[in-house]
C-alpha cells in the first residue's frame, strides 16, 4: 500500500502547495533559524531539506534544527536557568574542552547572561536531540522534489521505507552527550536543558522527577500541532520534566537486564551449532570393523 513517509519538507507540509512553499523548497531555504538562511542538513550542496517524518500516526522531527522555530526552546530554558527580568542572549554551536584540552564536543546553545557592562554572569547549557532515521529518507525526498509542482497528493511505496529509530537516538546520541558534556557542566555547577519530542521522551526509562529549584536539568517537550489557517505545522511545548543530573544519567545509561535464562539459550544454540560444524569427518573406533 502506498504511503507517505514525509511530513516537511523545507519547512512545509507536502500538501502545502502555496507561493511560500514553492519558494523555499526552490532555494531550499530554512525558515528554521539556521545558521544560513539555506537548509544544511546532509550535504550543503545537496540538501536532504525533511524536517520532520510521519510515524503511523505521529510526526517526528528528524531535525535538530526544526526545534529552533521562534526560539521558543531557547525562551524555555531560560526562564529555568536564569532569575526573571535577567538580561540573556544565545550563542549557537560553542566548544566544551575538558582539563586537559580535549573536545568533549559542541554545546548546541549556550544562554548567557550578562550585566549591563555586557560581562557574562551565568550561563546554562540547551542540548537539541531529534531522533534518528533508519531506511532510506533520500529517495522518497528526491521523488517529491521532482514531482512537486504538479502532484496535489504524494505516496512512497519504494524498498526501506524510512522510520524513526528511537533506540539509536537515546544510546548513540543522548546518553554520550550526557556523559561527556553533561558531566563537565555538573561539575561546573551549570543547570543543562534538553529539547526533545514527547515521542522521544517516552521511549527513555522512566525519570525520577524533582522540583525546578532542586533540578540540574529540565527536559523540555515539545510537539507539532497543525495550523489550519497557515496549512503548517507550529512546535508547541508539552510539559517541563526536572530531574537531577546523576539520577537521570543512571537511568538512562542502565540496561534493564532480560531473563538469564534466555540468554544461556542462546549460547546453548551456538554451542551445539558450533560442535556439529566441528565434527571431525574420520570415523571413530565404534564405525571400524576390524577384519582379520
Amino acid at each position: 500500500m502506498n504511503r507517505n513517509p514525509l511530513a516537511e519538507v523545507f519547512g512545509f507540509p507536502v500538501l502545502n502547495q502555496t507561493k511560500d512553499s514553492e519558494r523555499y523548497r526552490k532555494s531550499r531555504l530554512c525558515p528554521f533559524n539556521n545558521k544560513v538562511p539555506s537548509c544544511t542538513k546532509d550535504k550543503a550542496n545537496d540538501p536532504l531539506g525533511v524536517c520532520s517524518i510521519f510515524q503511523e500516526s505521529e510526526i517526528v522531527i528528524t531535525c535538530p534544527v526544526r526545534f529552533r522555530e521562534s526560539w521558543i526552546i531557547a525562551e524555555d530554558a531560560a526562564q529555568f536557568f536564569f532569575p526573571a527580568d535577567t538580561s540573556w542572549t544565545s550563542i549557537t554551536e560553542v566548544r566544551l574542552n575538558d582539563m586537559d584540552g580535549n573536545t568533549a564536543g559542541n554545546i548546541d546553545l549556550v544562554l548567557a547572561a550578562y550585566d549591563d557592562r555586557g560581562r557574562v554572569t551565568d550561563f546554562g547549557s540547551l542540548e537539541i536531540q531529534a531522533v534518528y532515521i533508519s531506511g532510506n529518507v533520500r529517495n522518497p525526498f528526491e521523488k517529491f522534489m521532482s514531482q512537486r509542482k504538479r502532484s496535489s497528493d504524494f505516496a512512497w511505496s519504494g524498498p526501506n521505507y524510512p522510520k524513526a529509530d528511537f533506540l539509536s537516538s537515546s544510546r548513540k546520541r543522548l546518553a554520550p552527550q550526557m556523559l561527556y558534556k553533561g558531566g563537565i557542566l555538573k561539575a561546573w555547577k551549570k543547570k543543562q536543558a534538553v529539547a526533545l519530542q514527547t515521542s522521544f521522551f517516552q521511549t527513555l526509562p522512566k525519570l525520577q522527577e524533582v522540583s525546578p529549584s532542586k533540578a540540574d536539568i529540565a527536559w523540555l517537550l515539545y510537539d507539532l500541532k497543525l495550523d489550519d489557517s497557515s496549512n503548517t505545522f507550529k512546535l508547541k511545548q508539552n510539559r517541563i520534566v526536572y530531574t537531577e543530573f546523576q539520577s537521570a544519567l543512571k537511568q538512562i545509561t542502565t540496561a534493564i537486564p532480560g531473563k538469564i535464562d534466555d540468554f544461556i539459550e542462546v549460547i546453548q544454540q551456538k554451542l551445539d551449532e558450533k560442535l556439529e560444524s566441528n565434527a571431525p569427518d574420520a570415523p571413530t573406533l565404534q564405525d571400524i570393523t576390524i577384519t582379520e
